[in-house]
């Protein structure tokens, strides 16, 4: 059979919009696959968390403004982008030397600008650094640290309730003891993190502060206080729970120095770091995370310790 001219270019149009129709669809379809197959990567590497209800960190002796604090600063950024948070625990020595909240730009709103800027809250204490000029109070009323005008202070995250210490040798311990046993009888709270600048154990250069065995792990004892966090010492160091708690002193967040061992050491390290909490109905796993964004120290609170 014969085609007309007219015929044979209007056959030939209409193989070429199925060809191309037919390319068009199977771009589609691999293109759909791919991603399907991204999204499954991202799934598997970013998997949803079962029961998690609270993420934080905590870091401090962070205030120099120099490139240790910023090379920490980036971890904290870079684990954000895995890991949402938006509670950091600030346990002390904000600004360096002498607590001057002139430089307030340079030791925190830059560093850590990024987090601000993404809603990420800044809770802190005072260190003793801190408190050099004019005891501090700038910094209590400086609303990033969120302190409210306290020295100490309690506020809850859902099922936690953190309690800020003064732990400074000026504390006004006269009424902050009688207030933190009343705030922790009064808790209903399942988890209940009390932070402070100083140590109570450690295996630093400061060592163990017996005075405050004395004052503190009663309270924490009767109460069911599961977590304390310090600084003042520049290392990460995480006890064995003891009488039910377990101490963590999170100071590398600019500089750091030596750190040996104790009998109730379970990890310490002389590292640039923070550690990385995530709550859960019956246990806060942490994990403790150096500069180069690496994890070199998990463990497991549980909720309740023999």
């Amino acid at each position: 059979m014969k085609l007309k001219r007219r015929q044979f270019l209007f056959l030939s149009s209409l193989s070429a919009i199925s060809t191309g129709f037919f390319s068009w669809m199977l771009v589609r379809q691999n293109n759909q696959s791919a991603d399907i197959s991204d999204l499954t990567t991202a799934i598997a590497a970013n998997p949803v968390k079962k029961d998690l209800l609270l993420r934080f960190l905590s870091v401090a002796d962070t205030g120099t403004g120099a490139k240790g604090q910023y090379a920490v600063a980036g971890a904290m950024n870079a684990y954000h982008k895995q890991n949402p948070y938006n509670l950091v625990v600030l346990a002390g020595d904000n600004i360096y030397n002498n607590g001057e909240i002139e430089k307030i730009n340079a030791v925190f709103e830059r560093p850590y600008q990024s987090l601000l800027k993404q809603g990420v809250k800044f809770q802190a204490c005072l260190g003793n650094h801190d408190i050099r000029t004019a005891n501090g109070d700038p910094q209590v009323k400086y609303a990033g640290f969120n302190m409210k005008g306290r020295r100490y202070y309690t506020f809850s995250r859902g099922s936690v309730q953190f309690f800020a210490l003064d732990t400074n040798s000026n504390a006004d311990w006269k009424n902050q003891l009688p207030w933190l046993e009343k705030e922790l009888s009064l808790s209903k709270a399942p988890w209940k993190v009390v932070f402070g600048h100083h140590p109570i154990y450690s295996s630093g250069v400061y060592g163990t502060n017996t005075e405050f065995i004395k004052t503190f792990t009663p309270l924490f004892q009767k109460y069911g206080v599961q977590v304390y966090i310090n600084g003042h010492e520049h290392h990460y160091e995480r006890t064995r729970t003891i009488n039910g708690t377990t101490y963590l002193v999170t100071g590398g967040g600019a500089g750091t120095r030596p750190v040996g061992r104790s009998e109730w050491t379970e990890h310490s390290a002389e590292k640039l770091s923070f550690a990385a909490y995530e709550v859960y109905p019956d246990r806060i796993e942490v994990s403790a995370i150096a500069t180069d964004k690496r994890v070199f120290d998990k463990g497991i609170i549980q909720l309740k310790s023999a």
